[in-house]
């Protein structure tokens, strides 16, 4: 397993012809930022909560506190560690590269508590919320290593989720895998152009410990591969997605043809169905050996 990330690469090295995304020290290069918790429509009600014309509510106040929330993003030891801010307030946030990307691979090890509803969002607006997320929903119901359109029509591919099977203290033992079921607002589940079958998936995965992602995502509507520690779990042809409303121009509008990368805090908005099964109070993601290498068009 790699380092911080600071040490030369061996000839033989899985980083040969990347360079380092992130110092292992500080978080230089990167930039946190608000993930807005849901709107409430006019007329204060949400769905869960309700009041008078006018009258504020708990969503409303949710959503207001959400827009000043980057969540807490610290470095220790060569791991980028993210949580809410402050921890079990349901307020999430963003980390972004300050640089954009056309064509690319990335590495990156992910260690998130269960649960915690993370991912890697790549092809990004600046604001680091609308891309392409690759799913790593460490809980309940969740995907990980399929992918979500974040703010591009709210689409969902993937193969399976998981439930958590814990011992006696609490810990998690084994991921138990089940149907795509998102107890959510609205998403839109496609299929994936390749996935590898749950008992690929449970072999490879370390339940405690890190995981490697190598992503990669090339084309101008990218076609997206993922591989979790070496083995190929997924892959999605974005400009072949048919869900209402979803075209090639329409995409490439909201996000350029070169885009940022972006990890995720998720929040615990109010009426979400989910509750502190989205993300834990207390609990974080951590992050290392983030690389990433530019490919020729």
């Amino acid at each position: 397993m790699l380092g911080s990330g600071l040490e030369l690469f061996a000839d033989d090295s899985p980083t040969q012809g990347f360079r380092p995304l992130f110092d292992g020290k500080t978080l230089a290069g990167w930039h946190p930022m608000p993930r807005p918790g849901p709107k409430p429509p006019d007329g204060g009600k949400d769905g869960s909560q309700s009041g008078k014309p006018g009258e504020k509510t708990a969503a409303d106040s949710f959503y207001e506190r959400s827009l000043n929330s980057r969540g807490r993003w610290t470095v220790r030891d060569g791991i980028i560690i993210g949580e809410q801010d402050p921890p079990g307030s349901g307020l999430g946030g963003y980390i972004v590269s300050d640089e954009a990307f056309e064509d690319f691979e990335l590495l990156i090890d992910a260690k998130p508590d269960w649960p915690a509803d993370t991912g890697v969002l790549v092809r990004t607006a600046p604001a680091g919320n609308v891309g392409f997320q690759v799913l790593l929903d460490h809980r309940p119901h969740g995907g990980i290593g399929g992918y979500f359109g974040n703010g591009l029509w709210n689409f969902h591919s993937w193969a399976y989720g998981f439930m958590a099977e814990k011992d006696k203290d609490g810990r998690l033992v084994r991921l138990i895998p089940q149907k795509p079921s998102e107890p959510s607002r609205g998403n839109t589940t496609i299929p994936l152009d390749f996935a590898a079958p749950p008992e690929t998936f449970l072999r490879i995965w370390k339940v405690d410990g890190w995981n490697q992602f190598r992503i990669r995502s090339v084309g101008a509507l990218p076609r997206l591969t993922t591989w979790i520690n070496g083995e190929k779990i997924s892959e999605l042809d974005t400009a072949k997605i048919h869900v209402p409303g979803y075209s090639p121009e329409a995409v490439l509008d909201r996000i350029g043809r070169a885009g940022h990368i972006s990890l995720e805090v998720h929040d615990n908005a109010p009426g979400d169905p989910l509750g502190k099964d989205r993300w834990a109070p207390g609990a974080v993601c951590r992050w290392r050996n983030i690389f990433i290498q530019k490919l020729s068009r």
